[in-house]
């Protein structure tokens, strides 16, 4: 039998020493995979709430100038009762649409010449224009707005599609992805949509 270095043993210090880094590795591990995992459900139920009552949506094109323009990113809130001007999203041919609420069903819609809007012969008040036009309209007026239907127009009349035109037309229900309720990008402009 060979003879080699003694075995030193430990002392209580370094053995104290070692069992606090140990506990501190377990500890370190355990709450390390608590955060993950807290981290994961937040962002699960967060993406959950955001598919099913809060979508998040960005804006393409220039008919809801100058509400919104192009690229803006928006939270909607998922509803079905709206007021006369609120922001709606809503399908169309596989795209969303961004549109003003302007009638309601049974009610009778008239534009002039200017493109003022009438809703049962009464002048609509539209601060949230920059100008009126008549744009493309191939309904004939006033025209009533069916029942189950909305009556929806872009702030951009000039070019926007919307309900003055067969193409569009009026919106059901099913179609509506939800009311607009916030600008969220660019941070800028962040802040409530009127």
């Amino acid at each position: 039998m060979k003879k080699g270095k003694p075995v030193v043993l430990p002392s209580v210090e370094q053995l104290e020493k070692e069992l606090k880094r140990e506990k501190y590795r377990r500890n370190y591990g355990r709450v390390l995979r608590s955060t993950v995992f807290t981290l994961v459900c937040v962002a699960a139920v967060a993406i959950l709430v955001a598919m099913l009552f809060m979508p998040v949506l960005q804006i393409y094109g220039s008919s809801m100038t100058p509400c919104m323009d192009d690229g803006d990113i928006v939270v909607t809130l998922k509803r079905s009762e709206f007021q006369r001007g609120d922001v709606i999203c809503l399908y169309y041919n596989n795209k969303i649409l961004v549109k003003r609420v302007i009638a309601f069903p049974g009610e009778w819609v008239n534009l002039d010449a200017d493109g003022n809007v009438y809703v049962n012969d009464q002048l609509i008040e539209e601060p949230y224009l920059e100008e009126k036009a008549f744009g493309e309209v191939n309904i004939e007026l006033p025209y009533q707005v069916p029942d189950g239907r909305l009556f929806v127009m872009g702030d951009h009349r000039a070019t926007s599609a919307d309900s003055r035109n067969t193409a569009v037309g009026c919106v059901s229900e099913e179609q509506i992805v939800g009311r607009v309720l916030l600008r969220v990008w660019p941070f800028e402009r962040f802040g409530w949509i009127e």
